[in-house]
């Protein structure tokens, strides 16, 4: 291996006849899914949240941003209070139906990526209320990354919450790169 001298490859050109993708050469292939790890380990380590936050477990989340268990660790630390800042959005608590669509429009006006996180029972699936006010989970009106249990929830599951989103975004698809370059 390192006596052998490598090809030069030249990636303007069209890819051979029978390669894996037209257009395309192996070793660009390659690169882009290094750049993908790469894209995915640094968003892994910088969510920044937007608390939308409506009922009891306001507490909890508050737990879980002091020092004792601290997001910061998890590169969650700083949360948002405007959604185009945002690509974490928690749900914290019960919505009802004359927050949904204020929730929609919230959830619209975030910039990609984002991610949804769920957090207790009342956002998950409408909790013990269960009338015609509130909504039976959030993710009839907005689609969710990751549900997290509990009435209240403890910080512990939160935390647990918040990593295994970060696992779904550094083994995600990161689209940076387009088809011209």
């Amino acid at each position: 291996m390192y006596g052998k001298q490598l090809p030069i490859v030249d990636v303007t050109r069209p890819a051979p006849a029978g390669s894996a993708t037209p257009g395309k050469h192996a070793t660009f292939e390659y690169l882009t899914t290094r750049k993908d790890e790469l894209v995915g380990w640094a968003r892994k380590f910088s969510l920044f949240p937007y608390p939308f936050v409506t009922a009891c477990c306001a507490m909890e989340f508050m737990a879980v941003s002091a020092s004792a268990y601290d997001t910061d660790r998890f590169g969650a630390a700083l949360p948002r209070f405007s959604p185009r800042q945002a690509d974490l959005l928690m749900v914290v608590g019960t919505v009802t139906q004359k927050q949904a669509p204020i929730l929609l429009k919230v959830y619209e006006q975030m910039c990609e990526p984002k991610w949804v996180m769920a957090f207790g029972v009342c956002a998950s699936t409408g909790g013990f209320y269960q009338n015609y006010a509130s909504l039976p989970g959030i993710d009839r009106i907005i689609p969710v990354d990751i549900y997290v249990p509990g009435c209240p929830p403890r910080p512990e599951m939160v935390i647990d919450g918040i990593m295994r989103l970060q696992e779904k975004i550094a083994n995600g698809r990161h689209p940076i790169i387009n088809d011209r370059f």
